[in-house]
């Protein structure tokens, strides 16, 4: 003896039976009492929402007669007379059920609408009900056009679909459309708890919240999972055991995920995603999971008087996690989990991807490039590297200007196999030595020279061949070196801005000028710290140093970057910041909070920040633009002075440097 499923053997018989969709049974309930009755109705919606339901309940409404068999048109139908007992079990002759998925061709379309000139043979109305009504073919659309806008007075069509872009807008605008929404997970789990307890089925609240959510706002996926659970089991519903059978995530794995990620721990990161390989468990279900705890504790951090629901026997747990991470650092978690699920496709297998994906969570938290050692190797770029560089920065701002020392190193191996090297001077006592473009430990990249170095002690001579040297059209003239062989001093606007001098045989494209003019013509933002100006130097040296603890992050560092210092004023144990910021959206209050806490945390003193709007200058972003300009221009200018560059410049017609090739180091 075989049982009906739960999902027929508890459809809806009426309008208050059903559950989620209000809106139309209010509709349908309001036009049945008025007899205001539209000849076409069209049901859209996802699976399993009710579509074929509210069909049968209207035919039945339409076709009711009452239990004492006078009745007439209702909104609540009986469900005991003999139209109403038909309708149920699929026998009245007067309710047609068509799958257009199945009867799609022009033929069983005209087939059915040629009944429909015959009155109804034992109800009050013929109900044509066509179900996936978007697989019909446009000859079969065509075909009913007619039939659908003029019907008998005593013929209804119900139309239903999944897709009704599909649907051609000739038939739209003939139907009363009605959207039946997926349905809430609250929804669905009361609805199920309601059917346990008529089948006397044991369950937990657990496991029914479980299926709820897997059902995606399906009643009728829930109900089958529910049969499934049911099965699986043994007649029963335990938490544990349909989340096995739905191969679910337990939350304890996620809160070890993100407690992992907030004490910005690799090896209990890398632990828990191993045990998630070890049993099994979905790595896409993982990161679905984690998307809904983060949104849990998003809206705990943002109305912290929600952080208590009953409906939530986790709720604790995640308001718990909540203060361990900062709203934005939520955010971007939210974002990365969501994106990492599209990726695991990607991956060599979904574990590994999820792993990687947990790992970028790690990186991408502030300040978790901190937790390397002091000897680790950090990447050009990277935050840590770049920490120190806009307190270099402003050191060097207010600094005099060094003398610049050009480079009379020899070039390289491919340079000393076209010509002959030439012999560079002997080092004096005293001199300084050549210098290489390199990345300075602060992350500072400095170009082929040195600014205002200490001397260093010269390197011995390499094995030149005792050739003779070859002569630099644009060397120097003698009388400007100096007696004890030390190069001519040169200012920074001599190496960047000026021309370089030299034989008229030269092109002028091999000038910085002529590169310059290849290059952008964007002016620079170096004039905007020409001259002194002591409070941008404060404030940019706080700046780096609030970035190098990792106390400011997102867009608090935007505000601090973007902000120009207009007044400082230290009094006791306090102190005022007067900021000028450009941009609006940056002057929130959490922002200018968050800054605030920074500032205080740094100097140990009560903090107050006065905020400004308005137009910002010499800001340390600007400061930053400004020293990779002049150290892009230097860089340029080198080249194009190059003794080698000229060279094959001019011996090759046509040659020159590409604009945006040049690089400093």
């Amino acid at each position: 003896m075989t049982s009906t499923v739960l999902a027929r053997k508890h459809r809806p018989g009426s309008f208050e039976a059903m559950v989620g969709q209000g809106h139309v049974v209010q509709a349908l309930s309001n036009a049945l009492t008025q007899q205001r009755l539209h000849h076409a109705y069209l049901f859209t919606g996802t699976r399993g929402v009710g579509k074929t339901t509210v069909s049968r309940i209207l035919a039945k409404s339409l076709n009711c007669i009452g239990a004492d068999g006078l009745g007439g048109i209702t909104a609540h139908p009986c469900g005991q007379c003999q139209p109403c007992r038909d309708i149920d079990s699929g026998r009245f002759v007067d309710y047609v059920e068509l799958d257009a998925a199945s009867n799609r061709g022009v033929e069983e379309i005209s087939q059915l609408l040629e009944q429909a000139v015959y009155k109804p043979v034992v109800g009050r109305f013929k109900v044509y009900m066509i179900d996936e009504v978007h697989m019909l073919s446009t000859h079969a659309f065509n075909a009913m056009l007619k039939t659908l806008e003029e019907p008998p007075d005593y013929l209804k069509f119900v139309l239903a679909t999944t897709d009704p872009q599909k649907v051609p807008v000739t038939v739209l605008s003939r139907c009363l459309q009605f959207n039946l929404r997926s349905m809430a997970a609250q929804t669905v789990q009361s609805h199920l708890a309601e059917v346990l307890d008529k089948e006397a089925v044991p369950h937990d609240a657990a496991s029914l919240r479980l299926i709820s959510r897997a059902a995606r706002g399906s009643m009728r996926d829930a109900m089958s999972l529910t049969d499934q659970a049911i099965a699986f089991g043994g007649g029963g519903l335990q938490e544990d055991v349909v989340r096995q059978m739905l191969g679910a995530v337990d939350r304890s794995h996620v809160q070890r995920l993100i407690e992992a990620v907030a004490d910005g721990d690799g090896a209990a990161l890398v632990a828990a995603v191993d045990a998630l390989r070890d049993r099994g468990l979905s790595a896409a279900g993982t990161l679905e999971e984690m998307a809904a705890a983060l949104q849990r504790m998003a809206v705990v951090q943002a109305v912290p008087s929600l952080s208590s629901d009953a409906d939530d026997p986790d709720a604790e747990t995640w308001a718990s996690l909540a203060p361990r991470l900062a709203p934005d650092e939520t955010q971007l978690f939210y974002s990365l989990c969501l994106q990492g699920r599209a990726e695991l496709a990607l991956a060599p297998d979904e574990h590994s991807g999820l792993l990687m994906l947990m790992l970028r969570l790690l990186a991408f938290k502030p300040g978790g490039a901190h937790n390397r050692g002091p000897g680790d190797p950090k990447a050009e770029g990277s935050a840590v590297a770049q920490s120190a560089e806009p307190v270099s920065r402003a050191t060097s701002t207010a600094a005099p200007a060094a003398p610049l020392v050009p480079s009379r190193q020899p070039q390289s191996e491919a340079h000393a196999r076209l010509a002959p090297r030439p012999a560079p001077p002997t080092p004096q006592p005293g001199s300084q030595a050549p210098a290489r473009a390199s990345v300075a430990p602060g992350g500072l990249a400095t170009s082929a020279f040195q600014v205002g170095s200490a001397p260093t002690p010269a390197p011995a001579a390499p094995p030149w061949d005792d050739e003779p040297p070859l002569a630099e059209p644009d060397a120097a003239p003698a009388s400007d070196w100096s007696d004890d062989g030390a190069p001519p001093e040169l200012s920074t606007e001599a190496w960047v801005d000026a021309p370089v001098t030299g034989s008229s045989a030269h092109p002028p494209s091999t000038t910085p000028e002529a590169l310059g003019a290849e290059q952008t013509s964007t002016p620079s933002l170096g004039a905007q710290s020409a001259d002194p100006d002591p409070l941008a130097d404060t404030w940019a040296d706080v700046v780096a140093q609030l970035q190098s603890r990792g106390l400011i992050t997102a867009l608090v560092r935007e505000l601090a970057v973007q902000s120009q210092c207009l007044a400082h004023r230290v009094e006791g144990n306090s102190e005022h910041w007067k900021l000028r910021v450009e941009r609006v959206s940056l002057m929130g209050e959490m922002h200018q909070e968050r800054l605030h806490q920074a500032l205080a945390a740094l100097s140990e003193r009560e903090v107050r920040i006065e905020l400004e709007q308005g137009a910002a200058s010499n800001t340390p972003a600007q400061r930053d633009l400004a020293a990779r300009e002049a150290r892009q221009r230097a860089a340029e200018a080198l080249i194009a002075a190059d003794p080698l560059v000229r060279r094959l410049m001019t011996e090759h017609a046509g040659a020159r440097i590409l604009p945006g090739s040049v690089r400093p180091l």
